[in-house]
């Protein structure tokens, strides 16, 4: 059976000489393992296709549950990635989250849509690479189903004041209610709060467009990160990749 679409390479491994195993983010059948077969070849015809961090259009063949890739056709290579090792890397850790939320046979064209759009961001140089990384990582938690509540203390009901955020509980306390908070609390300004907000409503094409003084930022930033350390349960080695190279 062949299959056409439309994917994003999230990991590429060495598979004998002239091999890959790619993991791919397609538009129609999810998250697939493929296998390119002499793509590092000198002259090889799916070579650019098949780069990490590089959007193609493929022709993918199936043969008892195995897929190769038969044709290869870059779209988009985020080329202002390749000429930054720490953009790369923080690249990278998009790739590793999106594949550690994604499942085979279950296509989701908003978590592709979202990957694409960061990638496209950061390659660009259109926000700070910490700004798109925090936009990132929330809206994926949440088109992943792990929508915060950050509609009022989920204790008392209030407007805090003083607000926290339970990275476990993925709940909004006031300071007075934090000892009733699932695990692990950051603080939060009022700033970095109205983000947190606005980033789990925005349409998809505005996630980004917002501004926050320096200390917001990095409330948000931190809010953010811990957020899915605690929802997904690991830590990922680009992660802390990206942190020895920014």
């Amino acid at each position: 059976m062949y299959l056409t679409t439309r994917g994003l390479v999230l990991r590429e491994t060495k598979y004998k000489e002239a091999d890959k195993i790619l993991t791919i983010l397609t538009e129609d059948a999810g998250k697939l393992t493929v296998s390119a077969r002499g793509v590092l070849r000198k002259g090889s015809q799916i070579a650019a296709g098949c780069q990490l961090l590089t959007f193609s259009e493929f022709t993918l063949f199936e043969n008892r549950g195995r897929w190769t890739v038969n044709e290869a056709q870059s779209a988009e290579q985020f080329l202002g990635l390749r000429s930054d090792i720490s953009l790369l890397a923080l690249g990278a850790y998009f790739a590793e989250l999106l594949e550690a939320v994604s499942d085979e046979d279950s296509p989701d064209p908003e978590i592709l849509r979202l990957g694409l759009n960061s990638l496209f961001a950061l390659a660009g140089g259109y926000y700070a690479p910490e700004h798109i990384k925090a936009v990132f990582e929330l809206r994926l938690m949440c088109l992943a189903g792990y929508f915060p509540q950050l509609e009022a203390c989920q204790k008392c009901g209030e407007e805090p004041a003083e607000p926290v955020f339970s990275t476990r509980g993925g709940t909004l306390l006031c300071r007075s209610c934090a000892g009733f908070a699932d695990g692990e609390t950051v603080s939060l300004t009022p700033g970095a709060l109205d983000a947190l907000r606005y980033i789990e409503d925005a349409e998809s094409k505005k996630i980004f467009s917002f501004s926050l003084a320096e200390r917001d930022e990095a409330v948000l930033a931190r809010v953010c990160e811990a957020y899915v350390v605690a929802q997904l349960e690991r830590n990922f080695a680009s992660l802390d990749y990206w942190r020895s190279v920014r």
